[in-house]
């Protein structure tokens, strides 16, 4: 599986799903522009000697790459309506997660609002944080996949 962070800005969450990756095995991809750097201490700290395990790329633009991929994919949003339970996960999927201030772009919901997913919450909240999100995710793919 392949992880999307489209323009992450925290770098403890993207070390933390980067450690979650290496013991999962999946990659990551990174939507520029990032709110730090990736040589980041923190980054580095939070992710701890998991960075080198797993294979991260970058991209500009997220449409384009995702018109040159095969595989299904799935965005993720606190304002989707259908659960993230309500459907099949295979092993070369892509979950795509939005930034932390200001989620994933409208362009994406106009184009492909049939692939929005969420997690449930009590109807007053606003969002679960970010790695802990993908790590919700991720864990529910791989187990519908058998944890192979």
């Amino acid at each position: 599986m392949k992880i999307v962070l489209y323009q992450p800005q925290i770098p403890q969450n993207t070390g933390n799903i980067v450690r979650t990756c290496s013991v999962t095995g999946c990659d990551l991809l990174l939507v520029r522009p990032l709110g730090f750097s990736t040589s980041s201490r923190m980054l580095k700290r939070a992710g701890l000697d998991y960075w080198d395990e797993v294979d991260i790329t970058y991209t500009h633009d997220l449409t384009e790459y995702l018109a040159g991929v095969d595989a299904p994919f799935f965005f993720f949003s606190s304002k989707a309506k259908r659960l993230y339970s309500e459907t099949t996960y295979p092993k070369d999927c892509i979950l795509i997660f939005g930034s932390e201030s200001t989620g994933l772009p409208q362009l994406f919901w106009d184009k492909w609002p049939e692939k929005f997913l969420t997690l449930p919450m009590k109807s007053d909240s606003r969002c679960l944080n970010l790695s802990n999100t993908v790590s919700i995710i991720i864990y529910e793919a791989w187990k519908q996949q058998g944890f192979q």
